[in-house]
């Protein structure tokens, strides 16, 4: 039987529950209002449906039930255009590679923080990589410095899983939900998610102030829409004194790279991917007066800190080899202490020391997440001559095993 049903919210969904169902209309009604008013009636869960009618006055036929389901047809139909709106279909070949904007070769030069009143100053280089609507440095990465002046203090504040920040000149003091830690030249201080602002104060200083270098990964969180969570890794702070002591120690030692002398900075809470945290990665580099570091290139780009040097040290990189494993046509940056300079992805890179004394260079990468996902692909240019000369060509660079 058909009973006097009216309800607008009920009706639709018993249009598609007759088709299962034998009860009748008005059980199926009183049910549906019975379930948003526990304890109810069926006489009360029945008038409660009849309160609801968008058609009072008359009596509901199996014409409201057709008209009801044609509606909501209708407004699938439209949801079905919306949705349609942002499709694009691709022929493969074409668009396999896309043409972006590359990651450009640039320098963020040391006078920036070597005077002026206590600041943040962004190395942003959006424009050059068309982001709109955001800061960044590279894609997944924001480089800046931040000069204290003597007596003084700053907040930085940043909505990021990762936050690095490297003492390039001075001592004080830095201070967040995660504690309060001293620092000085050489060290580095990392923290994971922080709901508010790091604040820094510096106590001495030459050149008036203080410099750190600041990196975080808010721009890879603004790109994938998301917050940061939970903190992935406990805040870690690395002395230089204990640096330099290690990278002592593996000069000593027989099995260190013959292209390489220097440390990787690691988290205990990042064993597996033995890196500064789950996304970034960075590397205290040395390279010997008198000396050359043959090209190596990596999936990731490089934020590379010059931290010490004398005229005459330089990186040459470009995107192709020779037979010889030189670069060809490469672009020269010259090293200034207190600079930092990109190094784009899957370029070709060599360091020259042409001075008599040791230069330090300090890389800071997204590669925590490349080395995770299995990504980073870092090769040594006479690993692959030499797989060249061999006649094999491999798809990555990656430590694989039968097991």
């Amino acid at each position: 039987r058909l009973a006097t049903l009216r309800c607008s919210r009920c009706l639709p969904r018993i249009a598609s529950a007759h088709l299962h169902a034998t009860r009748s209309l008005a059980a199926m009604a009183t049910a549906v209002c019975r379930a948003e008013q526990p304890g109810a009636s069926a006489g009360a869960a029945l008038r409660m449906c009849r309160s609801r009618s968008p058609r009072a006055g008359r009596t509901a036929t199996p014409e409201d039930v057709v008209a009801s389901k044609d509606n909501g047809s209708k407004m699938l139909s439209t949801d079905e255009q919306r949705w349609s709106h942002g499709v694009r279909i691709y022929e493969y070949g074409s668009a396999a590679n896309p043409k972006m904007k590359p990651v450009p070769v640039l320098v963020h030069q040391p006078a920036l923080h070597e005077s002026g009143e206590t600041r943040v100053i962004p190395f942003d280089l959006s424009k050059y990589l068309g982001i709109e609507g955001r800061v960044c440095t590279s894609p997944n990465l924001m480089a800046s410095f931040v000069r204290i002046k003597v007596g003084e203090k700053i907040e930085t504040e940043a909505r990021a899983t990762s936050q690095a920040f490297y003492v390039i000149r001075g001592s004080g003091m830095s201070e967040s939900e995660h504690g309060k830690v001293r620092w000085s030249t050489g060290d580095m201080l990392v923290v994971p998610v922080t709901r508010g602002p790091v604040r820094h104060e510096c106590m001495e200083a030459e050149m008036g102030g203080a410099a750190l270098y600041w990196i975080h990964d808010e721009p890879l969180m603004e790109y994938l829409g998301v917050e940061p969570g939970r903190k992935k890794f406990e805040p870690t702070l690395y002395r230089r004194e204990e640096l330099l002591k290690r990278v002592e120690e593996i000069s000593h030692s027989k099995g260190h790279s013959n292209n390489r002398l220097g440390v990787l900075l690691g988290n205990a809470d990042c064993d597996q991917t033995k890196t500064l945290t789950h996304v970034l990665w960075s590397l205290l580099n040395s390279i010997p007066g008198k000396t050359v570091q043959r090209p190596h290139r990596h999936n990731s780009v490089a934020l590379d800190l010059c931290v010490a040097a004398k005229p005459g040290v330089y990186t040459l990189m470009g995107p192709n080899i020779d037979a010889k494993g030189e670069i060809v046509n490469p672009i020269r940056c010259d090293w200034a202490p207190g600079g930092v300079f990109v190094t784009p992805p899957g370029w070709w890179h060599s360091h020259h020391n042409e001075s008599e004394e040791v230069a330090w260079v300090l890389p800071m990468q997204d590669a925590g997440l490349y080395t995770y996902q299995r990504t980073l692909d870092i090769r040594f240019v006479d690993d692959e001559l030499a797989l060249h000369t061999a006649g094999r060509i491999r798809g990555a660079a990656l430590a694989t095993s039968d097991e």
